[in-house]
Formats: structure tokens, sequence, C-alpha cells
């Protein structure tokens, strides 16, 4: 890399189940309002936008667009849309800075899982010609990737409740989450996970802001500098990969330079506790890096910007000064078919 990007601010919802009074826009508008304030730009200083969203989710073709009224596209801005979760966003806004053609970029993602049947609408994203005419919803998927892990010897369901408890209790200092401190595990929703085992369903906005070198340095005052991210993806057919591992994000991981020196923090978008288990694998985490202080996806999982959030949160906690080098990773389709992974550093203090 030839130019040095970092986060410079990063602003969320507080997420909740339903946010029916608000249409997208209006959820998105304080998001972004507040991440401009903390680093004093207007919209006008912003170099290139970047969003995540989902048509699916929002019932109607192109909603992207009507989220622009909260951007403010007038004059005309350098704009881009992905639909994925915002960290694929940030990604593309990461290689434009590369290029030189902007010195700051606005990334936000949002999503509305309350107004319809979510489980139902992500049945869509698997192969249309033998999965997806079986309607496997995303929590029967992830049950099957948790079964197999169980029948290989790799966890079991006080272990996963486990997973549960501990990030739902660090949750408790976040006043964003949906879920915090003590839950019940409640009863199975697709043996072997219970409800516990599984994330919220709600709505959420989030926005991050990058800038470029002394840029940066000049809009914050520690910021969390991209040291490397990468993204790979693993067959559409879930009957050729092992489910019990994820060979997509321990190749992200290793591109992004993640296993040249120790992460002391890592924000994994899991949102079923059995895939915090093959994350931690994958990445080589062990018991000395703080996972998920944010809670992760199992205290708030606003679709289309969970991934956002883990990329937010680290930076978050290197801008102030409680992580030295963390790790975000975001993850989309059915059973960890594609992830992310970020390296985030901030100067020596």
């Amino acid at each position: 890399m030839t130019r040095e990007i970092a986060v410079v601010a990063f602003a969320q919802t507080a997420h909740r189940r339903t946010s029916d009074e608000l249409s997208e826009v209006e959820m998105l508008m304080p998001v972004l309002h507040e991440v401009l304030e903390r680093t004093g730009l207007k919209t006008a200083d912003i170099g290139f936008t970047c969003s995540g969203s989902s048509d699916y989710l929002a019932g109607r073709a192109f909603s992207f667009t009507l989220a622009l009224d909260g951007v403010g596209a007038w004059p005309p801005i350098s704009e881009s849309h992905v639909e994925m979760d915002g960290a694929w966003a940030l990604y593309e806004a990461w290689t434009k800075l590369l290029t030189g053609d902007a010195d700051t970029a606005l990334v936000y993602s949002y999503g509305k899982s309350s107004p319809g049947p979510v489980r139902d609408v992500l049945t869509r994203q698997l192969d249309p010609y033998y999965v997806a005419p079986l309607w496997p919803d995303p929590v029967a998927l992830a049950a099957l990737q948790a079964q197999a892990l169980i029948d290989a010897g790799e966890t079991d369901e006080p272990a996963l409740a486990a997973v549960a408890a501990r990030n739902r209790a660090a949750a408790s200092s976040n006043s964003h989450a949906q879920l915090r401190g003590s839950i019940p595990q409640g009863d199975y929703l697709v043996r072997p996970l219970r409800t516990g085992d599984c994330p919220p369903i709600g709505d959420g906005a989030a926005a991050v802001i990058l800038a470029t070198g002394e840029r940066a340095r000049e809009l914050c005052a520690r910021p969390a500098w991209i040291r490397g991210i990468d993204h790979r993806i693993e067959a559409h057919g879930l009957g050729v990969r092992d489910l019990t591992d994820s060979p997509s994000t321990r190749l992200a991981a290793e591109k992004a330079g993640a296993f040249e020196r120790p992460v002391d923090t890592a924000e994994l978008h899991a949102p079923f506790t059995s895939q915090e288990v093959i994350l931690r694998k994958a990445l080589r985490l062990d018991d000395s890096v703080t996972v998920n202080p944010s809670g992760g996806a199992l205290a708030a999982h606003p679709i289309m910007a969970a991934g956002l959030i883990r990329v937010g949160e680290a930076a978050a906690r290197i801008h102030r000064g409680e992580s030295d080098r963390a790790l975000a990773h975001a993850t989309s389709g059915p059973c960890l078919q594609q992830n992310l992974v970020a390296v985030l550093e901030g100067d020596p203090r």
C-alpha cells in the first residue's frame, strides 16, 4: 500500500427490535450527522461516499437511492453502493482512497429486519436450483453447522451457552446493544441451537469515516490505521464445504497480515454461537485476545450493518486507547460463506 488509510470516526444507532415509526432515511440521518460531527467535516468535505444495504429487506428496487436524501447528493457527489454488508462498502472506499482520487470517504450501511420475515427473505441468497426451493432459513443452516461441530467433538451445547453468556455480559456496557446482560438460553429454535444461540432480529445503521495520512491525524487524535484488509469467498454449494472450518476466513486473515503479530482485540461477526467457535480456530485466537468486547452480533445484529459495526467497534477501541492492534471480521452468506478480515493499529503510545 502506498497510502496510509485510517478509520477516524464511527457512529451507530441504538439497535432496536423494531423502528416502525422511522423510515430508513430517518433512521440513518442522525448517524450520518454524528459521524460527521466527530470529525468536524461537512458533506462537501467528503471525497467519496459508499453504502451497503439490501433491496430485499426494503422490498423495493434501488431502495438505496432514497438513503441518499440523508447524505445530501446535491451538489453532485462521488458515490457508490454495494448490495452487501457495509464492511464491503468500506473495502470499496479503501480501494478508492488507495488510488489517490480522494482523501476522505464516508461509509454507511443500514438494515430494517422488522418489517418482514427475515428468515424467509434470506433464503433468496441460496443456490437457486437445488437449495433455495427447499427454503432452508439461516437458523436451520446454522443448526446443521452447529451439529457438525458437535459431532466432530469441537464443542457442545454448554460451551455454546457460555459463548452467548460471555458476549451478552460484555454488551452490558454497550448502550447501543439490543440485548444486554443475562439472557436465558431459552427453548430450541432449531436443534441444537436455542434462542440464546441466535442473533436478535432488529433494525439499525452505522457509519464510519476514512481518511488518509496527515489528514487522518488532523481529524482524529489516534487514528485506527488499516494495516491490511482482504475478503474471500467459498463455494456456493453447501454440500462441497466442510462446515466445521472456515478456510476463506483463514486466507483473508493471512492476506491482511493478521498472523504477522498477535492482536489484543478481535471483533467477530458471529451471528450464531457455533460460528464464534469456527472463527476463533480459523483466526488462531487464544484466551489472551479480548473477543467481542462490544457484545458482538449476539447482542445486536442489524443485517447489512453488523459487519461494518465490527470494524467500527474495533476502531473505536483504538481511538480510546483501549487497544493497540485489533482484528475486525465480517461475514456474508450462509454458514460463513464469504468473509472479510481487517487489521487495525493505533500509533505507538
